[in-house]
């Protein structure tokens, strides 16, 4: 399963961040390894969580973990059919390791 985490930075000992569509970076795991890492290109302007969605939909990403996720993107996320689910205050190391 292709799993997008939204992080504050570019790697997995951050934290992840508390804002969904306006993350700084997007980490894309698959079988719990890091297989890329997306600076998100739409963190000013609105839509950005729409935006997003649909960005970790062309990337085949079926779960996405970010603080909060506003109403648009879930919207998003539901009608791509993928599963979301807020967590705080955690490494995404951290998130790898519950995960598996």
């Amino acid at each position: 399963m292709k799993i997008g985490i939204a992080s504050i930075d570019e790697n997995e000992n951050s934290i992840v961040s508390k804002v969904s569509g306006r993350a700084p970076f997007y980490l894309i795991y698959e079988n719990g390894k890091l297989i890329k890492t997306i600076k998100n290109p739409f963190m000013v302007g609105g839509g950005a969580g729409i935006s997003v969605a649909q960005m970790l939909s062309n990337e085949g990403v079926e779960f996405v973990i970010a603080g909060t996720f506003g109403n648009n993107m879930v919207a998003m996320l539901e009608t791509k059919n993928i599963k979301y689910k807020e967590v705080q205050d955690k490494t995404i190391k951290q998130i790898i390791e519950e995960m598996n």
